[in-house]
């Protein structure tokens, strides 16, 4: 029996910390028929992707390409849509790198502020038309509680931009990641074994080897998120 959704939310998220990952999302995902998932295509992408695929083969991935993503990361991409047979949505800014350079200036290194319209302009805005263009009722993502203090206090279910927001591997641990990518011998990002535990674009992100705190990998250290899981 279905709870309803706009009065029980928090019972709905209550019931999935005793669910298994792949019970979270046959729950979930019985609230609306248009499915969609999320993926950065970064070190550990490869388990929330299979994990979804295997319940639903043919579920749009939406991958956010902001034209300054490492190449790695973009040939990354191709093999697991290769592999997996990834139905892959790629969504950008309507506005290209080279004019929003020329307009702006290098957003990312005008502090805060900067940092927060380059995300508005190359995360936000292509993720709330992909969910629009493709009617998302449900929408799964793959981030964990581990990854940053941000994440920490997230629900595994929320309403978020017009949909229901799943995080099905939530509560996951770095080694119950390891040990599914063993079991279905998947792969880390290539990138993965040089220190690049948290992988966006080139410009802002950092290997464990160039900082003191996991919380500086991203955004010179201003902030953790993106802005589309905050």
């Amino acid at each position: 029996m279905l709870l309803d959704l706009d009065n029980d939310i928090h019972k709905i998220d209550y019931l999935m910390a005793s669910y298994t990952a792949e019970e979270r999302i046959s729950y979930v995902c019985r609230y609306g028929k248009n499915i969609v998932l999320s993926s950065s295509f970064g070190a550990q992408s490869a388990v929330g992707l299979h994990l979804v695929t295997r319940i639903f083969p043919d579920v749009p991935v939406i991958l956010i390409n902001t034209g300054y993503l490492f190449p790695e990361t973009l040939e990354f991409a191709k093999k697991l849509k290769k592999r997996l047979n990834l139905n892959l949505k790629i969504y950008q800014s309507i506005i290209p790198p080279d004019i929003q350079e020329k307009k702006y200036g290098q957003l990312w290194t005008q502090g805060l502020e900067g940092i927060e319209k380059y995300n508005q302009m190359n995360k936000i805005e292509p993720m709330q038309r992909a969910l629009q263009e493709l009617q998302a009722d449900i929408w799964i993502t793959g981030i964990r509680r581990e990854q940053a203090l941000t994440r920490q206090k997230q629900p595994f279910v929320k309403k978020q931009w017009g949909c229901l927001k799943l995080m099905p591997i939530l509560d996951w641990s770095g080694r119950d990641i390891a040990k599914y990518l063993k079991k279905h011998d998947l792969p880390y990002h290539p990138l993965w074994k040089k220190g690049y535990i948290s992988i966006g674009d080139t410009h802002t992100t950092k290997s464990v080897f160039e900082v003191s705190h996991k919380e500086q990998l991203r955004f010179f250290g201003l902030k953790r998120e993106c802005g589309l899981h905050e």
